[in-house]
């Protein structure tokens, strides 16, 4: 076993250096996984030129949160409370949870106050969580990273590769989000809204479920991701620089609307929004919405309690979407693999985070940092779609 670890840490907002740590103690009660994959998303790049500041996520971070590895190292309690075994793939879920809330014994991490940093200043979580604090790997972007014994963890099958498995959770994401939140079910039409790694997922999820007709709509840039969105499943595609969003969208639906709308654009203003309202079907439809939004002047409040329409907002992940989304993995029901365009080593995770935010002429939908590329070039990992 090692004795010591590498990993990039984030030392300041937009800066990353590499340093080794040693190999923290492992007791009954904690574990130590052999990274293998670390998927980077949108909010990777939001935390790391703005990182939050509290005392739990002050100092030097190593980033990294959707996480899959093998076991290398557990204590026996662990192994015993979780049913794991050394070389066991499991991924991670970014909650530590206390396991004795309302919120954990009924599977919601998400709401737990022991993981949610904005309100605990104790907080943790891992790809968010000081490397000061004991334990030091908290995150992904490393070689190791070390498990305490309430980690939230999911077995993988054998036969599901890391790189595949890494997209657990953008994929449970999109089934908590469009399934469980929103409540898409068999014989809806939906409209999604930004074909990212969340939109692609929640239309995944939303095909899973038997919706009739999916819409994805995005802009003239997007084109390939929106070619990628008709291979997964979509029945139209709208490119809004280029068409009118809602006289299509209407005459796909037979003037009637849809059913729900998933706004994943993500800081993109407020159109979109006035554009799902407008499409929505005329009573009782259902809009969620990701990302955020600093403002919204003449908010339609007059036409969205008239339509009496729903406004739902996604945060996060269950249990249960965690454990539907390695079993939709493994399924092999959809081409998968075609959302994991880019990979990179730990040496590379500056320019990885950049090309996601866009900073690069790299068109990424799914980032796979993996620690064994290190010191390789790094860059796409397939041709799907064109990326």
């Amino acid at each position: 076993m090692t004795k010591s670890v590498l990993a990039a840490v984030r030392t300041a907002p937009g800066v990353t250096e590499m340093r080794e740590f040693p190999k923290p103690h492992i007791d009954v009660d904690s574990a130590l996984i052999k990274i293998e994959v670390a998927g980077i998303c949108g909010t990777d790049a939001k935390l790391y030129f703005s990182p939050p500041d509290t005392p739990s996520t002050r100092g030097p971070v190593i980033m990294g949160h959707e996480n899959v590895g093998t076991i290398a190292e557990a204590g026996e309690a662990f192994k015993r409370r979780h049913g794991l075994s050394e070389g066991d793939r499991v991924f991670v879920e970014h909650y530590v949870a206390c396991y004795n809330c309302d919120w954990c014994r009924i599977g919601e991490y998400r709401h737990c106050e022991a993981t949610d940093w904005r309100t605990n200043p104790d907080a943790r979580r891992f790809g968010y969580t000081s490397s000061d604090n004991p334990g030091r790997l908290w995150g992904g972007f490393s070689e190791y990273m070390y498990l305490p014994w309430n980690a939230v963890l999911h077995k993988i099958p054998d036969a599901v590769s890391p790189e595949l498995a890494g997209l657990v959770m953008p994929l449970s994401n999109g089934i908590e989000w469009a399934l469980l939140t929103a409540g898409i079910g068999y014989g809806d039409t939906v409209l999604i809204q930004g074909p990212g790694q969340q939109g692609l997922s929640q239309l995944v999820a939303a095909k899973q479920a038997g919706a009739t007709q999916i819409i994805m709509s995005g802009t003239t840039r997007d084109r390939e991701r929106l070619n990628l969105a008709l291979e997964l499943g979509a029945d139209e595609v709208i490119d809004i620089l280029q068409e009118d969003a809602r006289e299509k969208i209407m005459d796909l639906t037979q003037g009637r609307g849809v059913d729900y709308v998933l706004d994943c654009t993500s800081r993109a203003g407020t159109a979109p929004l006035l554009l799902g309202v407008d499409v929505l079907t005329r009573r009782d439809g259902t809009m969620l919405v990701q990302g955020e939004m600093a403002a919204f002047p003449d908010f339609p409040l007059k036409k969205i309690t008239e339509k009496s329409i729903t406004i739902k907002s996604a945060r996060g992940h269950s249990y249960r979407a965690c454990e539907l989304a390695v079993a939709q993995v493994a399924s092999g029901r959809f081409p998968l693999e075609k959302l994991a365009t880019h990979r990179y080593g730990i040496d590379q995770v500056d320019h990885a985070i950049r090309v996601l935010a866009g900073q690069t002429d790299e068109d990424a939908i799914h980032i796979s940092m993996m620690p064994e590329l290190v010191g390789c070039a790094g860059g796409q990992t397939n041709t799907a779609g064109g990326l």
